[in-house]
């Protein structure tokens, strides 16, 4: 479990301060977590505090019971933590295997026999075990961020974070790297961050939305549909005509008759033709973001 609790983190110091995170409170319990938000909102600064890279400016952090404001619970919880960060420097030079297994010698897997037997199996889970003596420097982006999640799995911990691990990547390996993280998910916590809204979709039961530093939502993808309902509509406008700019445009198709938006707002007065729909995850998350005053690009 990971305890949360008025968790600030400030950069900067007089008049030139940012607050990255401005007093988050979350539980977080086993399985698979997403934490959603615009790009800036803050995610990459909770996942590097959960880490134990940066440190808090205030507020706590429990996992598994070890505070993670002290060195000793910052010891204790890197011993249980995988962490594949956004950006993960990799010795390209090296193979898969010996890319892994120096990480795993960082994490202090000291025993030769032990280290080797275990470097086989995460890379073998990871669907690298063929390409293992490989360089890395002719991996693709997604052979790439299995590598990551190779390293991150070695000493077998019992929290797994990782930071946007689809961004850039091809629908195929999309699938297969969410496919992956919902298994691993079966006996350890896995902290999922992302902009994507259809990665939370498609892993996560649990989720936080994270803006501006603070948590504006947490519960199920259900509750975010629910929230949306009656806010969701499809319009088809011909010629140049578009909506007012009261409503977010979600998505866009051109067809014979016009273009046809579909739209996200508090009401669609005004407008013939509109038709109500049900909404998907991404109308909820827009609608949610809409009703706390963030911005959203309008059309």
């Amino acid at each position: 479990m990971i305890q949360i609790a008025g968790l600030t983190k400030t950069y900067g110091t007089g008049n030139k301060t940012v607050n990255a995170l401005n007093g988050v409170d979350l539980q977080i319990n086993s399985g698979m977590f997403g934490l959603l938000g615009p790009n800036g909102a803050g995610k990459t600064t909770f996942m590097r505090i959960l880490a134990g890279i940066i440190n808090p400016s205030s507020g706590s952090v429990r996992v598994d019971g070890h505070d993670l404001t002290t060195e000793a619970g910052k010891h204790a919880v890197k011993s249980m933590l995988g962490y594949l960060p956004q950006e993960l420097g990799m010795y390209t030079e090296l193979s898969a295997e010996q890319f892994v297994d120096y990480m795993a010698i960082l994490k202090g897997l000291d025993d030769t026999s032990r280290r080797n037997k275990r470097v086989a199996e995460v890379l073998e889970m990871v669907g690298l075990h063929d390409v293992a003596k490989r360089k890395i420097k002719g991996f693709s982006g997604g052979m790439k961020r299995r590598v990551g999640i190779a390293q991150a799995l070695v000493n077998d911990p019992k929290i797994l974070i990782v930071d946007e691990p689809t961004a850039g990547l091809d629908p195929e390996e999309r699938i297969r790297f969410r496919n992956l993280l919902v298994n691993l998910a079966a006996d350890r916590v896995v902290l999922l961050s992302t902009h994507i809204v259809e990665d939370i979709g498609q892993t996560c039961r649990d989720l936080a939305v994270l803006a501006k530093g603070r948590i504006l939502f947490r519960g199920s993808p259900a509750e975010i549909l629910k929230a949306a309902e009656g806010h969701v509509w499809t319009l088809t406008m011909s010629g140049l005509e578009k909506p007012n700019h009261d409503l977010t445009v979600v998505s866009m198709l051109h067809l014979a008759e016009g273009t046809q938006y579909r739209l996200v707002g508090p009401g669609i007065n005004g407008y013939t033709g509109a038709q109500p729909v049900q909404p998907g995850l991404e109308d909820g998350y827009v609608w949610l973001m809409k009703s706390a005053g963030q911005s959203l690009e309008t059309i």
